[in-house]
């Protein structure tokens, strides 16, 4: 049934903004991760994240995205490889301090070269040690796509990031 007064009965739609669509968006849960590789100089170069998710299980894929005016971003997209480390719930520390402008990020924390030479944290939930299988514009961010060529995983609970706050992921339902 197609009835032209429907649409009108519907209520006006706030603005979509920049705001309300970052608020929406944290409703949705994610995991915290700090996402590492190393520059073209040769520096460790890490940075927390939560836009992380799994792609692919064949070919085993992952993805995350970086703001396109991150300090970071050039790092990211000239690395061969990067590792995506799953923080554990007693890691929160290491999230503050990766996602802030913080100096010498690496000074706290076990960290050590992985098997493809980005950073790996001892102790997290999860690490996933990636080649840089592509790269693509997304907005105002730039997205990439990882082969995963090797993982290492802990029965830890994870750090959890929901609606601008840290959270404990809760009882199994």
């Amino acid at each position: 049934m197609n009835d032209p007064d429907r649409k009108s009965a519907l209520p006006a739609l706030p603005a979509l903004t920049p705001l309300l669509l970052r608020q929406a968006l944290g409703r949705f849960a994610t995991g915290v991760t700090i996402v590492t590789c190393i520059d073209a100089a040769g520096e460790r170069i890490g940075l927390t994240a939560n836009s992380f998710s799994g792609l692919s299980l064949d070919p085993p894929l992952v993805l995350w995205s970086l703001r396109r005016n991150s300090a970071s971003l050039a790092a990211f997209a000239q690395a061969t490889h990067f590792a995506v480390n799953v923080l554990a719930e007693a890691q929160v520390d290491l999230s503050r301090r990766f996602a802030s402008p913080a100096e010498h990020k690496f000074a706290e924390g076990p960290w050590s070269a992985g098997r493809f030479g980005a950073p790996v944290l001892a102790g997290c939930a999860a690490v996933f040690e990636c080649a840089t299988a592509s790269s693509q514009d997304a907005g105002d961010h730039l997205l990439f796509i990882g082969q995963v060529l090797s993982l290492l995983e802990s029965p830890v609970p994870p750090l959890v990031f929901q609606a601008g706050h840290y959270r404990l992921l809760g009882e199994v339902l």
